[in-house]
């Protein structure tokens, strides 16, 4: 049985959703996992008990199949979980993610954006027809250093979208937004 197997196996087999598996100089094997998911429950973060439980699991079924690793790494996918297939972009629809195309977007770009350009952070929709998968966004407006930014002006910036198909993508993640200010005045 192939590594892949056995880890996609075991973690199923306890209940998680395996997101990747990576193999790094050393010798060290890390697994990703997360809670499965569908539209009608709600989102459970992984814990350390999870982690801790697959590794465990890992552990002896690798052995039993004589896999080669000198460190076994079981975690969560982190804030800037990668998105690899179909139930992945459904489960994010509407949040912040970075896309990083195959190739530059060339001629597709109509001289709204830098014809070289591979990279895109957007909020993640569906398509009009709903058969696709597009990203929005609005570039930032120019702003000098202690200079506030109306909301006015913020709207007037032109709206881009980007539709994609998954053949498309080199990579996509959630985008790592993180706020340290706190809870913002009502």
């Amino acid at each position: 049985m192939s590594l892949q197997q056995t880890v996609e196996q075991t973690v199923t087999g306890l209940g998680y959703d395996l997101v990747e598996i990576e193999r790094s100089a050393g010798g060290l094997l890390r697994i990703t996992i997360d809670m499965p998911w569908t539209a009608d429950t709600p989102v459970q973060p992984i814990n350390v008990e999870d982690c801790e439980r697959v590794t465990r699991q890992l552990q002896f079924a690798l052995e039993v199949d004589g896999t080669e690793y000198a460190r076994l790494e079981v975690s969560s996918p982190g804030i800037d979980r990668p998105l690899r297939h179909q139930a992945d972009f459904e489960r994010f629809v509407g949040e912040e993610v970075d896309l990083t195309l195959k190739a530059p977007i060339g001629a597709a770009a109509a001289g709204q954006v830098a014809a070289t350009r591979k990279k895109f952070r957007g909020t993640l929709e569906r398509t009009d027809d709903g058969a696709g998968w597009q990203i929005t966004w609005r570039d930032e407006v120019k702003a000098k250093p202690g200079q506030k930014v109306s909301p006015k002006r913020l709207a007037e910036m032109p709206v881009h979208a980007l539709g994609f198909t998954l053949d498309e993508l080199r990579e996509a993640r959630l985008a790592p937004i993180v706020d340290f200010k706190g809870k913002k005045p009502r």
